[in-house]
């Protein structure tokens, strides 16, 4: 039961050398590993070297919301003959994908676990919405898992030129991420997808009728997701999938499939973003101040690549949106960043009346 050889039952779920150690403890009291494959009011499916079982969360429901029971998480289990059976435990997590509950408040929320690639599926049913495109790969690059921007419905693409320009346009705001056009009608780039998240944990994310559920049919090779028709006007579904199932995949891997995602708020994400827009931090580090806030401020590099054409100002205005969200997303929940926000806010402040004081000077 404790190996962790390719026979092992849970290896097509990710389980490795790993995980056994991290389970270790938990296998000496008689418990069993498992995966929790979909989660739903208290209670979870899990999959275990005997099966999928369901299991209470009762023992493990913590006041933070960020350490629920979450689809992806590893756990220990009540051994058969349980009734009923009972979470005793999660194993820690390698990654997490998590935003923000609400722009209102302070909390989290975790929507996936133990992710390798995190899937950003864009329709081009639509206009792609790159400002979008890029607060996904922050949260992406902040789960510590791997992007992979998928646009979908490709075969709505007139031809293959265009299609090209369409992806260069989104590797354009995607550095360090992967592009793929794909057709789950057709299967066009479907093998290039699988070559790249086989044998791993990938989660699939996008907007309600950006085809996530057409993709995870097609990758899983049968009709495991309920799919609706996105609507003509936009380009929306209803949501299809209402809960996060993790789903094993024939080649090996396993994919979780999310419900379309309205909103999308950062969380804690300034490395993300910081890597979303790798290039503005880098001619960041080349300007006179070492805190320029590219705004106004002399000898700042990123305003001259914007007035040289080099940078975009759609680009940067994305970045001190992105930015400006974290830090008061950041803020909410730490005191003590709160407190450095409020004294940056005094100073820029104060700047700003002594900019007034010196022009009314001039003036008179």
């Amino acid at each position: 039961m404790g190996s962790s050889s390719s026979s092992h039952p849970l290896v097509p779920y990710g389980w490795d050398e790993g995980w056994e150690s991290e389970f270790a403890p938990y296998a000496e009291q008689g418990f069993l590993p498992g995966r929790v494959v979909r989660v739903d009011r208290g209670l979870c499916d899990v999959v275990t070297p005997a099966g999928t079982v369901r299991a209470d969360t009762e023992f493990v429901v913590p006041r933070d919301p960020m350490k629920v029971v979450c689809t992806g998480d590893w756990v220990a289990v009540d051994p058969e003959g349980a009734d009923p059976r009972y979470v005793r435990t999660l194993l820690p997590r390698r990654t997490a994908f998590v935003r923000s509950t609400s722009s209102k408040r302070s909390e989290g929320q975790i929507l996936a676990a133990n992710v390798d690639h995190a899937i950003v599926a864009v329709s081009l049913a639509v206009e792609v919405d790159l400002g979008r495109v890029e607060r996904f790969l922050a949260l992406a690059w902040e789960s510590g898992a791997q992007p992979v921007v998928v646009l979908t419905k490709a075969d709505l693409v007139p031809d293959a030129v265009t299609l090209a320009h369409l992806v260069q346009d989104v590797e354009a705001t995607a550095p360090g991420v992967p592009v793929l056009g794909v057709s789950a009608v057709h299967g066009g780039g479907l093998d290039v997808l699988l070559a790249l998240v086989g044998g791993r944990t990938s989660v699939l994310l996008g907007q309600s009728g950006a085809g996530k559920s057409t993709l995870a049919n097609a990758l899983h090779g049968e009709d495991v997701m309920e799919v609706h028709a996105a609507r003509d006007v936009d380009g929306k579904g209803r949501h299809t999938t209402t809960t996060r199932n993790l789903l094993a995949l024939p080649g090996g891997g396993v994919l979780i499939d999310t419900p379309g995602l309205r909103g999308v708020g950062l969380w804690d994400a300034e490395t993300g973003v910081g890597q979303v827009f790798s290039e503005i931090e880098e001619l960041g580090r080349e300007c006179r101040f070492h805190d320029c806030a590219h705004e106004s401020e002399p000898g700042c590099a990123v305003l001259g690549a914007v007035e040289s054409g080099a940078l975009s100002v759609r680009r940067l205005e994305s970045y001190r949106k992105l930015m400006r969200e974290n830090q008061w997303i950041v803020a909410k929940t730490d005191q003590r960043v709160r407190a450095e926000l409020r004294k940056e806010w005094k100073r820029r402040g104060a700047e700003g009346k002594a900019a007034m004081e010196v022009k009314r000077g001039r003036v008179r």
